[in-house]
């Protein structure tokens, strides 16, 4: 299984999200796995600083619908970044690879035409094991959880643009 190899003397930023307006978008598909990526988003955030009331969550009913509602939130004014939540389990029909393409197209243009950070949290897995180690609880040593990856990955690019800009 492939996963993250860092190089030596190569670390992440210390983190700080305080005064960080951030939205969240989370498909109700697959609720039981998107609940968790929520929950690990959430609790990534305080952990950095930002506070719960500086936290918005949209819910749409799946994947595909994912990008509409971050374009919207990205373009109002009103947040910082952008957490795009969801979950697609690969099926015996083409549909997973529609769904779970467009959406990550869709999520990627929505962070280009914003200027936005936006974060892709949209487990695309071949089977619900895949996706329950990926959205994994507090406590669990048998996967991580994808969307406090997420807030980490927001909360750095935010630093990275207001850097370059």
């Amino acid at each position: 299984m492939a996963g993250n190899v860092e190089a030596p003397g190569i670390s992440a930023p210390r983190l700080d999200g305080a005064g960080a307006r951030i939205a969240i978008v989370i498909a109700r598909f697959n609720s039981a796995i998107t609940s968790r990526l929520l929950t690990g988003a959430r609790e990534s955030l305080r952990d950095f600083g930002v506070a719960d009331a500086d936290v918005t969550e949209v819910w749409v009913p799946g994947a595909f619908e994912v990008p509409l509602a971050a374009q919207a939130l990205a373009t109002s004014g009103r947040h910082d970044a952008v957490i795009c939540l969801g979950c697609v389990i690969r099926g015996e029909t083409a549909h997973f690879e529609y769904v779970a393409g467009e959406c990550a197209r869709g999520v990627m243009q929505v962070g280009l035409d914003s200027g936005r950070p936006v974060a892709f949290g949209v487990l695309t897995t071949e089977n619900l094991d895949q996706a329950l180690a990926r959205s994994a609880e507090p406590g669990d040593t048998h996967g991580h959880n994808v969307g406090a990856d997420c807030a980490a990955v927001v909360l750095e690019m935010l630093a990275v643009l207001r850097s370059a800009g």
